[in-house]
């Protein structure tokens, strides 16, 4: 049977001397995986339409075993990902995050728009450590670690100004209970917000969001030490970005 969807490529794998196994985020089917026959040759049909992030359109035949790409024609291929250490770091970031945390075959038709999107504006010139923060915050649902963000997550008291995010409790903690966890992360107010806000905002809105060097770092550290704790995801392209950050590959964020 012959299926034609629109997917992301999330990545490419070499399959013996000349193919690819291609894995495809799908709007319609989640996550699947086709065989491109002939993929690694570089006159190959397929060679351009199975990079990393291409956004396309794909025909392949489903059978009995692994699906085998028929066709491929790309609607975007993020030329500025591809030629871009740092954006292309972070790019690999979100699709190797949203690999990490769906199953084979298991739509999430929201997760497909927000993966589009994150690609979009990372490409655009959009700050993509930022994206890359939202869409980590945007990922907990499905992986089934929802912090708690509009009460206080010891005494579920509704707070405006909680004064700490503890990892142990799950969420922000009230002035009443922040000695309960000793190893909370003390926050400002306007801290909570940007918190609040990279969790809930529209990816289309990310633009009007503007945030400093230093206060990027203790986002990652944060966000890094909840994944470790409830997700244990382990994720190679934070260890190349990691590196990059070492060596100077990121540039230097000049606050505004």
């Amino acid at each position: 049977m012959l299926k034609k969807q629109d997917a992301i490529v999330l990545k490419s794998i070499d399959y013996g001397e000349t193919n690819k196994i291609v894995t495809l985020f799908t709007k319609e089917d989640g996550k699947l995986a086709v065989l491109a026959k002939g993929a690694k040759k570089p006159n190959s049909r397929f060679a351009a339409v199975t990079q990393p992030f291409v956004y396309g359109s794909y025909l392949y035949f489903q059978g009995n075993g692994l699906p085998s790409l028929s066709q491929g024609e790309a609607v975007d291929s993020f030329k500025e990902l591809q030629f871009d250490i740092v954006k292309s770091a972070y790019a690999a970031y979100i699709t190797e995050l949203v690999d990490k945390l769906t199953e084979e075959r298991k739509p999430t038709f929201f997760l497909f728009d927000w993966l589009l999107l994150a690609l979009r504006q990372i490409n655009t010139g959009q700050d993509a450590e930022i994206i890359a923060r939202i869409m980590d915050m945007k990922m907990l649902p499905l992986a089934g670690a929802k912090p708690e963000l509009d009460c206080c997550a010891c005494c579920r008291s509704e707070t405006r100004d909680p004064v700490a995010f503890s990892v142990a409790y799950a969420g922000f903690l009230c002035r009443n209970c922040i000695h309960k966890d000793e190893r909370a992360f003390p926050i400002t107010l306007p801290f909570a917000k940007l918190f609040r806000v990279l969790y809930y905002v529209d990816l289309t809105k990310v633009g009007t969001i503007s945030v400093k060097a230093e206060t990027k770092r203790r986002l990652e550290w944060m966000i890094r030490t909840y994944y470790d704790e409830y997700v244990g995801v382990q994720l190679k392209a934070r260890r190349f970005i990691s590196q990059l950050d070492k060596i100077g590959g990121l540039s230097s964020d000049v606050d505004k």
